[in-house]
Parts: C-alpha cells; structure tokens; sequence
C-alpha cells in the first residue's frame, strides 16, 4: 500500500515535471518473475523505472543512500526505501552474496527487480562491460531479461548535484532475453559471461551508446 501511494505521488509528480518519453512498455510483463537489465548513468536511474513501470520493482542501492544526514541524504532515503530499494555494502563480498540472495528471493517469489550490470555509473556516457551477477540471477530464478536503455538522467541528475534539473528523460524497454537453454549452468563461467554479454549487447542497441569491452572500475587506467 505505502509503495504503490508513493509512486502514485511521487509520479505523477516527475511525469509532470520531467515528462519522460517510455518506449517499448509493451515488453514488461504483467506478472512473473522478471528481471530489468539497465544501464547506468545517474544515481536517478534507480527511480526512474519504477516510477514507469506499472508493477512494483525492487532494486539494490548502495547502503550510503540509507545513511547520514541533512536535507538531501533525508529525502534520497525516503524515496529509495519508498519504492523497494535493497541496500547493500559496497566492497563487502559477504554483504553482495547477502543482497544477491535477496534478489533471488524477490524473484522466487514473482517479482520484479532492477539491475545495472555495470555495476556503477558510467563516468564519461559509455557502456561498460557487464558483470555476470545479472547472469547469475537469471539462470538461478529461471527469469526473462527485460533489457533497459536510459538516456538523460546523467542531465537530470549529475554527479555531485543536490536536486534534480528539469530535464526530459527517456526510457527505452526492449523485448525479453530468455535463457532456458542453459538451466543448471549457472555454475558454468564461460556461460555467465556469454549470457551477460548478450543482455549488455541489447541494452546498447537500444541506447546506441559507445561500448567499452571493460570493467567500468578500469576507465580510469
């Protein structure tokens, strides 16, 4: 109840303000396990989807988001917590194990959840190359990919700015990536990262933005 009021609110406010293009809605599933593959370019990508998609959607958060204090922490808090942000510690490889355990558990249970194979945001508006925890997740909850390609939230929100900018937002779905194929190989690397190549090959179709076959942890060597 408290989710879907929030997003009620919190949208028809952002639709108004921003009025954000979504192309290829279509693509989202009504119910079932699914799993949104996004790319990464503003801490505001993690609002936008939910906010667009007509089904609840939950997704990790850096646990930063959930700490501190001051207006800007307060309010980022609320509204990441209000629309089913998991969060989790960076760097910690029990804490990952931990929220990938609670994705999956998302998913076992129908739902959906949100993703950035990158793993962070891009610093200079390329796609990077994907980690293979979207890979994992999908052959683990036998779970379609619903690639997602956004373009403008680095405007919206940039790096370092305390509110969003009105600036229009565009969301691009594309059509589900199905891997039954490989059930039981989840253990299978040469297949994960097959998998997570395919998905981060879609996502830049639909983006059309430059690919970088590395790590975006790696961009600045």
């Amino acid at each position: 109840m408290f989710y879907t009021l929030t997003k009620r609110i919190v949208g028809s406010v952002a639709r108004a303000v921003y009025r954000p293009r979504v192309h290829g809605l279509e693509h989202v599933p009504a119910d079932g396990p699914v799993i949104f593959a996004i790319n990464h370019l503003s801490v505001a990508d993690s609002f936008i989807v939910p906010l667009v998609v007509p089904r609840p959607v939950s997704f990790l958060a850096k646990a930063e988001y959930f700490e501190g204090g001051g207006l800007k922490n307060r309010l980022t808090r609320n509204a990441f917590g209000a629309l089913g942000a998991i969060p989790v510690q960076r760097g910690r490889g029990r804490a990952a194990k931990e929220a990938l355990g609670t994705a999956q558990r998302v998913l076992s249970e129908g739902g959906a959840f949100g993703i950035h194979p990158e793993g962070t945001r891009s610093p200079d508006g390329r796609l990077y190359r994907g980690r293979t925890g979207v890979a994992r997740l999908a052959l683990s909850g036998r779970s379609p990919v619903v690639p997602v390609a956004l373009s403008g939230t680095a405007d919206l929100l940039p790096k370092g700015a305390k509110f969003p900018r009105p600036t229009r937002v565009t969301v691009r779905f594309g059509e589900a990536l199905h891997f039954s194929r490989y059930d039981g190989m989840e253990s299978a690397l040469p297949i994960l990262r097959s998998i997570t190549d395919e998905i981060m090959y879609a996502i830049s179709e639909l983006s059309e933005q430059d690919y970088v076959d590395r790590y975006q942890s790696s961009a600045a060597a």
